[in-house]
């Protein structure tokens, strides 16, 4: 596949984007990312492609726009096939959705934003919250290699690009992912052992630079 018939429209520091990219990579696909000024001014392509949201990621197939990541992983699941990045049993695909859903739900957008955006210092509910779900996903995960078990898949793919701003939480919130989350530590060194993400994720510290910058814009500090 020629990179011209597949276009990222991309943020370096977006953990949705990197999705997008790490599901690329392990299906082998040549692929152009764009960076997108989500702050100086978004293209017109982007406005255009994603009217809804206008946030990237979007992902263009021989032009044929796509957002939100987790269905855009779905999509490149079932256009390319090899290899498959879902389980092919219906139960383990749908509670691999589950997952997915869940980390969307309560990582995303319940435990890290009560963390990062805290003024002052981070209430411990917000810290403990954050654990609590970390200790969930280590249920999950169980004493698999993977959430799909001995290889690396959807589930990994959504969790593991969120994993880049932990550093920045625990900075903020003066925690320990892996003291209090071993298992969990363990599953993160383990895919970023893989080509497809290590190349992909950012350096923590940089996230943490854009976070401070960002809660500044934000008016929290």
């Amino acid at each position: 596949m020629s990179k011209a018939g597949l276009v990222l429209l991309d943020c370096w520091v977006s953990p949705f984007c990197m999705r997008v990219k790490i599901a690329l990579n392990e299906k082998g696909l040549q692929y152009e990312a764009r960076p997108e000024d989500l702050f100086g001014g978004k293209s017109d392509l982007l406005l255009n492609s994603n009217p809804i949201y206008k946030k990237v990621p979007v992902f263009l197939h021989d032009g044929k726009p796509l957002c939100e990541s987790s269905i855009i992983v779905a999509y490149i699941d079932e256009t390319w096939s090899s290899p498959p990045l879902l389980p092919s049993c219906s139960y383990a695909r749908a509670q691999a959705r589950f997952w997915a859903d869940y980390i969307d739900k309560k990582v995303v957008f319940d435990a890290c934003g009560n963390i990062w955006r805290s003024k002052g210092e981070v209430p411990v509910e917000a810290k403990t919250e954050f654990i609590e779900i970390l200790k969930q996903l280590e249920g999950a995960l169980g004493d698999k290699e993977y959430f799909n078990g001995d290889t690396f898949g959807f589930v990994d793919i959504v969790a593991i690009p969120l994993t880049c701003w932990f550093f920045a939480l625990e900075k903020i919130g003066g925690f320990s992912v892996a003291a209090e989350c071993p298992k969990f530590s363990s599953w993160m060194k383990r895919c970023l052992q893989r080509e497809s993400v290590a190349k992909v994720m950012p350096d923590p510290e940089k996230v943490y630079e854009f976070v401070l910058m960002f809660r500044k814009m934000q008016g929290i500090d």
